[in-house]
């Protein structure tokens, strides 16, 4: 085998790992399609409150609107959407904002043509803080409705 042959075959082996490498991070640069990852990362999965409020803001109105466009998409997933709030007020208090909060995004939800039998909610009140701490980033992270995918989701 002469010099020529084997840089030749040397070259066209570097060819063809910089194919496979091309092909490998162009299959890898996002989320698959339908996935919980592409609701997260590319539609927005949860919806923040202000303090003692369970009205949508405009943010959090695109954000729902991203979703049910979403979800038109992918119509077999299923979800349930989390109400949560802050730490501050009794347990009881904070359940019932919770629920007023993850039935305002169903009603939202449903109102933008996402079937309702598709949606359920839970309220976790102040039980599941996003963040820890007694100030107002950490209260502001925790009132927040979150958009859960329970079925149907691409894996």
């Amino acid at each position: 085998m002469g010099q020529n042959s084997l840089s030749l075959k040397f070259a066209g082996l570097g060819l063809l790992m910089m194919a496979l490498s091309a092909c490998a991070s162009s299959s890898a640069s996002g989320p698959v399609p339908g996935s919980v990852e592409d609701l997260v990362v590319n539609v927005g999965d949860r919806v923040f409150f202000d303090f003692d409020q369970y009205n949508l803001r405009g943010d959090a109105q695109a954000t729902l609107d991203r979703q049910a466009d979403w979800l038109a998409t992918y119509s077999a997933v299923q979800v349930i959407i989390e109400g949560h709030a802050d730490e501050r007020g009794t347990r009881e208090y904070n359940l019932a904002l919770g629920a007023r909060r993850a039935n305002a995004v169903k009603d939202y939800l449903v109102s933008r043509g996402v079937a309702a039998d598709r949606i359920q909610t839970i309220s976790y009140g102040k039980d599941r803080p996003a963040e820890l701490g007694s100030n107002e980033a950490a209260w502001a992270a925790n009132r927040r409705g979150v958009t859960v995918i329970t079925s149907g989701a691409a894996s």
